[in-house]
């Protein structure tokens, strides 16, 4: 009777152990068997993700997931995230990989991976020329444009909670509410501000001041460390022979200097 009990528990162990390495999969397996990496991309913060007239999706982001597929040998299937949906989209699967010009933060490291940085770029307020502000603290009365759930929106929270910040569902939005007026400042990636400049040129886009320096980079799941260490060795070798360096050049106007402040 004790040799069955033993031989039943031993079973139930095995089973579990089976039922549990079935739960905890690896991801990169799982996206080379399958044949398809599901990658988010934002299509509402150009030049890193927007849709042209053909209602394509194009951008520096874009263009990255693109590369990621092409190297992996799998198909690309693209779905749309903003900056406040992109994390929750990863912890539900609905996802495999993000590629959202994100920043790494301590907090967010605690629910997601995140990849080497593979663009350099910085966190700013700008405004018109004629509005004198030099730092969070300076805010006051003057409504200042963010996307929810970005870098900077949660920077600026921080460093002024009273400021009077319009938290609009994504970055074209809040682009949109400084363009007509509806806020005095917006705080925005310095590359998707140089953009908007050029697109806007009636439009003020003056450096108030700069919230921190953010280089770009992919997030996985928690505890994917094969994707992840993939990715990083995609990152260094498309670095390596400047794939990575065309990219710059191609969508954002320069090279891939160092982590230096744009």
């Amino acid at each position: 009777m004790r040799i069955t009990h033993w031989i039943r528990s031993l079973a139930i162990m095995v089973l579990s152990l089976g039922c549990l390495q079935a739960a905890w999969a690896d991801r990169f397996a799982d996206i080379q068997s399958r044949g398809v990496i599901r990658i988010g991309v934002p299509l509402d913060v150009p030049p890193f993700g927007s849709q042209n007239v053909s209602r394509q999706a194009e951008g520096f982001d874009v263009d990255m997931a693109n590369m990621v597929a092409k190297a992996l040998g799998v198909k690309l299937e693209i779905t749309q995230i903003t900056g406040a949906n992109r994390i929750p989209f990863l912890l539900t699967d609905k996802v495999d990989i993000v590629i959202s010009v994100m920043g790494l933060t301590p907090e967010r490291a605690k629910q997601i991976m995140f990849t080497a940085p593979y663009a350099n770029t910085s966190l700013a307020v700008y405004g018109p020329k004629n509005i004198a502000v030099k730092s969070a603290a300076d805010l006051g009365k003057y409504k200042v444009a963010a996307a929810k759930g970005t870098t900077q929106e949660i920077a600026l929270s921080v460093a002024n909670p009273s400021a009077d910040i319009m938290r609009t569902e994504d970055d074209a939005t809040a682009a949109a509410a400084y363009l007509s007026g509806q806020a005095q400042l917006f705080s925005t990636n310095s590359i998707v501000a140089i953009d908007l400049a050029k697109k806007n040129p009636n439009k003020e886009f003056d450096l108030k001041f700069n919230i921190r320096q953010s280089p770009a980079h992919m997030g996985v799941k928690m505890g994917e460390h094969n994707l992840v260490r993939w990715l990083d060795s995609f990152i260094f070798y498309n670095t390596m022979n400047t794939e990575l360096e065309k990219l710059h050049q191609k969508w954002l106007g320069r090279g891939m200097d160092p982590m230096q402040p744009l």
